[in-house]
C-alpha cells in the first residue's frame, strides 16, 4: 500500500523494526515540520529509532523521534524530540487509529526521507510485536537462504 518510490533521499530508517515487528502493512505520510527541521532533515540528521506513531488529541502524531537543532537557526530553533503531526487521509487515519485502539497494533516509522519533490515523507508499518519464537525462526530462515544461496554458487 505503499506509494511510488522513485527517486527518494532517505534521511533516516529505523533497522530494528523489521526484526522487532511482524510489519503487515505499510503507509507514506506526510509530516509537519519547521522550517529548522527541514534544513536539520537534509543534512541528514535524524534518528527515528525510538519513535513509534500514535494518537495525539485525535490526530497522527510522530512520538519521540528525534531531529537535532540546525545551528544557523539558533535564536528560531526548535525543540529536538517534539511531538509531530502526522499526515494522512482522514479516512486512513481513523481507520489506523481504530486498530491501535481495539486490536492492539503498533504504528511504527520505518524510514523518513524527501520524495522526488522534495517533501519530507515518512513511511509508517502497521505492525505487530514479534515473540521471541518468531526471531529465533526469522534468523533461522535468513541463515538457511545464506547457506543455500552459498551452496548453489558453489555448484554452478
Amino acid at each position: 500500500m505503499a506509494g511510488k518510490q522513485g527517486a527518494r533521499k532517505e534521511v533516516a530508517r529505523n533497522r530494528r523494526a523489521r526484526h522487532e515487528y511482524s510489519i503487515e502493512d505499510t503507509l507514506e505520510v506526510g509530516l509537519i515540520l519547521t522550517g529548522s527541521e527541514v534544513k536539520s532533515l537534509r543534512q541528514g540528521r535524524a534518528s527515528i529509532n525510538e519513535a513509534y506513531a500514535g494518537s495525539e488529541h485525535g490526530d497522527l502524531a510522530l512520538i519521540n523521534s528525534h531531529i537535532p537543532e540546525y545551528k544557523p537557526a539558533e535564536p528560531f530553533n526548535h525543540e529536538p524530540r517534539r511531538v509531530r503531526r502526522l499526515l494522512a487521509h482522514r479516512r486512513e487515519r481513523d481507520r489506523l487509529l481504530g486498530l491501535i485502539r481495539r486490536e492492539g497494533y503498533t504504528l511504527v516509522p520505518l524510514s523518513l526521507y524527501f520524495n522526488d519533490r522534495g517533501i519530507a515523507k515518512l513511511e509508517i508499518g502497521l505492525a505487530r510485536g514479534k515473540k521471541l519464537v518468531d526471531k529465533r525462526e526469522d534468523a533461522k530462515k535468513r541463515d538457511w537462504e545464506r547457506q543455500k544461496a552459498r551452496l548453489l554458487r558453489e555448484k554452478g
